[in-house]
């Protein structure tokens, strides 16, 4: 893939990769590559080591903490970066939030959010889904209702990763309930989660977690300064984060570290007289992946390379699809490999049952929900027939 880098690429290829495996500490990258938990202190340390060197959110303005890089050259950063086993950026801050804001807020919101949010001196979470809107996010209830400058927010938000660590939220709201489509009428606030009347609610995960929460909204007043671009066109903004959101998705640096690890491990577990390596139907079925994983990579260059004044590609609901699909398939694999030792779900260090075999079975639960955030498979493949195939149903 990268053996026709240009001097150029190549020196900036050598220079990130030693920034990442020096700069950030060895033991935060080391939890990272074993999928154990990182702390809130674990990621925010990471991330102000990015951005005090200008590596946090290199796709932003450049007077905002960007760089002036080509498409090449960020993939080459978020490839090293995941292959160093480096936690990225938050996403609901670097790919998220902060974009839409760089894109659509006022020159206010920019001086006054972008900075803290590229530091993660705020933190972010994302207050788009609810009960009865999470692929039909258009069918969203949570309401603001202008009282004199400010708005009042009442509704629920669902599945908000990370919240409990959040001192702010970006929600999408309904402002105009009369309007004629349900995609029209939905403003895109910034909220203070230090505002009376929000309440935060865990929820336990399959995995024995709890990363994600419901967020409730009771009478919540918000400032009229923190409504994002225009009123009733959230949904354009929204339809730009997430088609950012996607390309994120497809983390191509991580999956072929997997990959790599998975053969690691399948080489060290005993089977018959050899190892699971031995059995040439693992052997096909690694390669096959690693295959994948390739044509998933040139994808990511080609829509990163077709990306329009910031704009996403509408492509990248392909890397979506195809990139939680290689996800899954790759945390099954080594689960598999794994075999009776991914019963053990707790950390077992310095016992009998390696560390990565203990996590194998709840970070393959876990990764059961990439097939569904960011817009689930089934949108992402309705997107693709009609936008970009041009297919009718």
């Amino acid at each position: 893939m990268h053996r026709h880098l240009s001097e150029e690429d190549a020196a900036f290829k050598e220079k990130i990769r030693e920034f990442f495996t020096t700069a950030i500490p060895e033991e935060i990258r080391t939890k990272a590559k074993e999928g154990r938990e990182l702390t809130k202190e674990d990621i925010v340390t990471s991330q102000r080591i990015l951005n005090e060197h200008g590596y946090a959110v290199p796709h932003w303005p450049v007077e905002y903490g960007g760089q002036d890089w080509t498409e090449l050259q960020r993939h080459i950063w978020r490839d090293e970066m995941q292959a160093a086993g480096v936690p990225q950026p938050l996403p609901f801050n670097a790919s998220m939030v902060g974009p839409v804001i760089a894109a659509f807020g006022s020159k206010e919101l920019k001086d006054r959010f972008l900075p803290k949010t590229a530091s993660l001196d705020i933190w972010w979470c994302q207050g788009f889904s609810e009960p009865d809107a999470g692929s039909d996010l258009a069918g969203l209830r949570t309401t603001a209702v202008k009282d004199g400058e400010d708005w009042i927010v009442n509704g629920q938000k669902t599945w908000t990763t990370l919240g409990q660590y959040a001192d702010w939220i970006f929600a999408l709201v309904r402002t105009n309930p009369e309007a004629p489509k349900k995609q029209q009428g939905i403003s895109f606030l910034l909220i203070d989660m230090t505002t009376p009347g929000i309440e935060v609610r865990p929820i336990k995960l399959i995995d024995g977690g709890r990363e994600v929460n419901e967020v409730f909204f009771d009478n919540v007043r918000v400032p009229g300064d923190q409504l994002v671009g225009e009123e009733n066109a959230g949904w354009s903004y929204a339809k730009f984060l997430l088609g950012n959101e996607r390309v994120g998705v497809a983390p191509v640096g991580m999956i072929k570290r997997w990959l790599a690890e998975a053969k690691e491990y399948a080489a060290q577990v005993k089977q018959g007289e050899g190892v699971v390596l031995d059995d040439p139907l693992v052997a096909a079925r690694i390669a096959e992946l690693e295959a994948e994983a390739m044509a998933l990579e040139l994808t990511v260059l080609r829509v990163a390379g077709n990306s329009k004044d910031g704009r996403p590609d509408p492509a990248s609901s392909i890397l979506k699809l195809r990139g939680s699909q290689l996800e899954q398939d790759t945390l099954e694999l080594i689960t598999d490999i794994a075999g009776p030792m991914s019963l053990m779900w707790s950390e077992a260090d310095g016992g009998p049952v390696p560390v990565w075999a203990t996590v194998s079975t709840p970070r393959y639960l876990n990764f059961r929900k990439a097939s569904i955030y960011g817009g689930s498979n089934e949108v992402q493949r309705g997107i693709i027939s009609g936008t970009i195939l041009g297919l009718k149903g």
